[in-house]
């Protein structure tokens, strides 16, 4: 009795231990974040009363703006854009390849199996002789499994990557939204900057065809010439030339802002707001410190996770330098018709048959080609670490540039109000003393070209306060906290998906939050069905 049990206790305990070596033996590197180079402050956020050091975290940062239309077009790209929803769907296909790799964890082989099978002997094998039977029929069915042992952490290393994948996934998604709001901001702060340009145009084409009475007025009555009115006119036709340009870049512009949304070109006008009337920065804006970044800006949050996958899978590859070890085992019945045998007896428990034991395998000749793949990986993840110092680099640029640009067009701003308040007067004062006759209409036209170019340019530089400071919220990460709490994929999506494919309880789950690399998940947990 003992011969039989000892085979059995020595093989669960080869198991146990087995599984055990197997939960605490991983090779290759665990992922450290890298060093980056990040200043104490922003270089623009001194001595500028605009700007303050606070921190915030922009969930809504389009709300500064108090305009409902731009809040209103905002919320609605978010739920209707297209490339937004494909984000989230390579968010479902991540969380599907996660759970294709924790798979691998368990019995990577488990097959049940059965067959019936005519079989003809050949009267020359070894095996026939007199009496042997040549024709028969043989039948079985049972179940067998294979389990290479997680010994060096090749699965779990995979596990690893696979969660990181997914999180660079979401930062993916995150990245997308906030420049999906950006763009929005950005495309609606134009059209109405497109709006008021085209009021100038139009309120100034009402001036000069008043202008150009007074000068046909004149010539009328001899007191000068027909050059007058030739000149009037040709301001004024070139004026109107530049509304249709205008009013094709207003429509252009609507268009582009219907693509975000994700609904076919149309007026918009559902949104309400005043046209024309281009949203106003808040008094102050605060930007926090650089080190914000970090934990903000999706795209570092995805690079850094790239970073951390890349990693995981040097032990990945790095395992198969070992041996591998196994546990495979098969239990069946088989039966056939030979001699006093009959096919029915496959049901009896005298026909079971099985096998099964621990096995290993090392590829101790590869010629190079496993170590060369390790180092292949380690190159990637060297290069995900650059890529991740140069994201948080290019980062901060970009809030320096916005910043700059921010205040700078302000200044720009006060200037040019001046300017446009004393063309303005000078072209009252030019109208007045041409119909007195005390100046000629040379210095009329001037007057009108020059109030036209100062406001449009005023109206351009607006435009540019407003977009610049929507780049700074952008270049600060602000816009992706929208999403949380909600799911990646709409409810609509979702159904026709869950319709078409068996999604199990993956279509149900809460939102995948979000994790720094490091926060770890258990490296053992439940399969995925």
């Amino acid at each position: 009795m003992f011969a039989g049990v000892k085979p059995r206790r020595g093989m669960l305990g080869l198991l146990l231990v087995s599984i055990m070596l197997g939960g605490c033996v991983k090779v290759g590197p665990d992922f450290v974040k890298p060093a980056v180079e990040l200043n104490p402050q922003w270089l623009e956020a001194q001595g500028f009363s605009q700007v303050s050091t606070r921190a915030e975290d922009y969930r809504e940062w389009w709300q500064s703006f108090q305009d409902p239309a731009l809040a209103h077009l905002i919320q609605s790209a978010y739920t209707q854009n297209i490339p937004l929803q494909q984000a989230g769907v390579r968010v479902l296909a991540a969380q599907a390849q996660l759970g294709a790799v924790i798979g691998k964890l368990y019995p990577q082989s488990q097959q049940a199996a059965g067959s019936l099978t005519r079989v003809r002997e050949s009267q020359a094998s070894p095996i026939s002789g007199p009496g042997a039977p040549i024709y028969f029929w043989t039948s079985q069915y049972g179940l067998s499994a294979s389990w290479e042992l997680d010994f060096w952490g090749k699965y779990r290393r995979a596990i690893e990557a696979a969660d990181a994948t997914l999180q660079a996934a979401i930062g993916d998604y995150d990245n997308a939204l906030v420049s999906l709001t950006g763009d929005v901001a950005a495309a609606y702060i134009l059209l109405r900057t497109l709006e008021k340009r085209l009021q100038i145009a139009r309120q100034n084409v009402a001036v000069q065809r008043q202008s150009l009475r007074i000068a046909n007025s004149r010539w009328r009555g001899g007191t000068t010439s027909k050059r007058d009115v030739e000149q009037a006119q040709t301001i004024l036709d070139s004026t109107e030339a530049d509304i249709p340009t205008l009013e094709s870049q207003v429509r252009q512009t609507r268009n582009a802002l219907c693509q975000l949304l994700g609904v076919p070109p149309q007026d918009l006008e559902q949104f309400g707001a005043s046209p024309a009337v281009i949203p106003a920065p808040p008094p102050q804006v605060a930007v926090g410190i650089p080190a914000d970044l970090l934990r903000r800006r999706p795209d570092i949050r995805r690079a850094e996770w790239a970073a951390a996958a890349e990693c995981a899978r040097i032990g990945a590859v790095k395992a198969d330098l070992y041996p591998s070890f196994t546990l495979t085992g098969s239990f069946g019945f088989q039966a056939s018709d030979v001699g006093q045998y009959s096919l029915g007896n496959i049901f009896n428990w005298a026909s079971r048959t099985g096998r099964g034991g621990p096995g290993f395998s090392w590829n101790i000749l590869n010629y190079g080609q496993i170590t060369n793949q390790v180092r292949v990986q380690d190159a990637r993840f060297q290069e995900a670490l650059l890529t991740y110092q140069n994201t948080v680099l290019q980062a901060q640029r970009e809030v320096e540039d916005a910043l700059i640009a921010f205040l700078k067009s302000q200044e720009r701003a006060q200037k040019l109000a001046g300017a446009v308040t004393a063309a303005q007067s000078s072209l009252e004062l030019a109208t007045k003393q041409y119909r007195e006759g005390i100046t000629d209409f040379t210095t009329v036209l001037t007057a009108q070209q020059a109030l036209l170019a100062q406001q449009d340019n005023l109206a351009l530089t607006l435009g540019d306060i407003s977009t610049n400071l929507v780049k700074v919220y952008r270049a600060l990460g602000g816009g992706w906290q929208l999403r949380e709490g909600q799911d990646f994929v709409p409810a609509p999506i979702k159904t026709a998906m869950a319709h078409r494919t068996n999604w199990g309880r993956l279509l149900a789950l809460p939102p995948v939050p979000v994790m720094t690399t490091e926060e770890r998940r258990p490296d053992i947990r439940a399969p995925v069905w």
